[in-house]
């Protein structure tokens, strides 16, 4: 693993916990981490069952604030579709405060990990894990592919970083002009500095066996989805 950050650390300091992930929700919206994920999903939710149909769950594995899956359920209901929220956080911090908030949408977290989902197979209707992967070992993060591909029964949405000198350089600039905390810059910097190119990102794809391939999208992100196929 290149670098340490905060959000690594299960024990971090709450209050800088609380912080770090208002400044990651913040560059999620400004700087296209939320666009990434919605767009994705917008094909499984045009092909959905439509108005009236039973709710969908989505699974959000490194939720944080659960701003990303709260962004779904709202273009979800474009599509006549209600999503039941979960989240998944190592750090009981950020499961606390991705449950409060002044959030219209519902969100039940729990803490576990992405490797270990404490879910049968095929008992979720959508999973997301965005900007986690790069949080873990190249080899986990294609165990923890997998996992998803298991569990999932409609989608799977994969968004993370691309690796990019340029994006760093853009990223800790941002977080100096938007007034973030110097520990947000760091980890944002470093964030970049483990991202993963095309063909690293299908490579893990191939590794965890899914039929998928990675797609550069604005914002320095890098994107995979796909449904799983039937056992």
């Amino acid at each position: 693993m290149i670098g340490t950050e905060l959000l690594d650390d299960p024990a971090a300091d709450a209050r800088a916990v609380d912080r770090e992930l208002r400044d990651i929700a913040r560059l999620n919206v400004l700087f296209g981490g939320t666009r990434a994920v919605v767009r994705e999903l917008a094909p499984f939710f045009a092909r959905g069952a439509g108005r009236g149909a039973a709710p969908w769950t989505l699974l959000d594995v490194g939720t944080g604030l659960g701003d990303i899956p709260r962004a779904a359920a709202r273009a979800a209901r474009r599509h006549g579709i209600t999503l039941r929220l979960v989240g998944i956080e190592r750090n009981r911090t950020a499961a606390r405060l991705a449950r409060g908030g002044n959030w219209d949408e519902p969100l039940s977290a729990i803490v576990a990990d992405g490797g270990a989902l404490p879910l049968p197979s095929r008992s979720v209707d959508v999973i997301v894990a965005s900007q986690v992967l790069h949080h873990v070992p190249r080899a986990t993060a294609a165990h923890w592919i997998a996992e998803f591909d298991r569990v999932a029964r409609r989608a799977v949405v994969l968004a993370d970083l691309r690796r990019s000198r340029l994006a760093m350089a853009g990223v800790w600039a941002a977080c100096f002009g938007l007034a973030m905390d110097g520990v947000t810059r760091r980890d944002a910097v470093t964030s970049l500095r483990r991202g993963y190119s095309r063909l690293e990102f299908d490579a893990l794809l191939a590794e965890a066996g899914v039929p998928a391939q990675a797609r550069h999208r604005a914002g320095f992100r890098i994107v995979a989805a796909w449904k799983p196929t039937e056992p």
